[in-house]
């Protein structure tokens, strides 16, 4: 699921810049049975299956370092920001544990995850997709990635925490609708005016929780 993203534009730049490096582990590979099983039912009972903590165990160690950050995609984490985001893409070494099923056997987390984040309260069917989130929004954040150095500072919740203001391309006029004038006018000082207030008219409309300070930097 994921070696094929990583080949995809922006993760695919940054490999070839070798800003970053990706290994996709499967924990079926560390298992010892001829099944390769990975799962079994929980203990107490209950629906649902639950990841082994042998193959799991094995899997994350066959490439711990000193330097590394082990991350648990789970519902339990901080739900990702672009605080964390950020947090996360000044570490040297990550390793996304990416759960499945009914979730992983909690002795994994106690040994060796050290972080657990969230995207939303909501449930998906692989973590390794919560994990896909984590990383595009994180390698963005890598100095020379992007096109222009400027783009991430200028992107919603970055700087000032508002929204990003609208866009605008050629044509100048579609379907009736023009261009604002003053991003015509050349004027950058009036035109970064424009964009502020912008953004702070989005923000109040769309999400007036940032400008309340709603959510702190942890995500919570």
């Amino acid at each position: 699921m994921l070696t094929g993203y990583f080949g995809e534009s922006m993760l695919k730049r940054a490999v070839t810049r070798e800003l970053v490096r990706f290994r996709v582990i499967n924990p079926r590979d560390f298992t010892d049975d001829p099944h390769r099983t990975v799962d079994d039912r929980p203990y107490g009972g209950g629906a649902g299956m639950v990841m082994k903590p042998e193959p799991l165990v094995r899997a994350i160690e066959s490439v711990l370092t000193p330097e590394s950050r082990v991350v648990l995609m789970a519902p339990q984490g901080r739900v990702l920001t672009q605080a964390i985001a950020g947090e996360l893409a000044s570490c040297r070494h990550l390793i996304f544990v990416c759960g499945h099923y009914e979730g992983i056997d909690e002795r994994v987390k106690v040994a060796l995850v050290h972080d657990t984040v969230s995207i939303g309260d909501y449930v998906l069917t692989n973590g390794a997709l919560a994990a896909a989130v984590v990383i595009d929004a994180m390698v963005r954040l890598i100095p020379g990635v992007l096109g222009a150095e400027s783009s991430a500072e200028e992107e919603s919740f970055t700087g000032d925490g508002y929204l990003e203001y609208p866009h605008y391309t050629r044509p100048e006029y579609f379907r009736g609708m023009r261009v604002p004038e003053v991003l015509l006018s050349g004027n950058h000082a009036a035109i970064a005016q424009w964009r502020r207030e912008q953004s702070e008219s989005i923000t109040r409309t769309m999400r007036p929780d940032l400008l309340r300070g709603g959510r702190d930097d942890s995500g919570r």
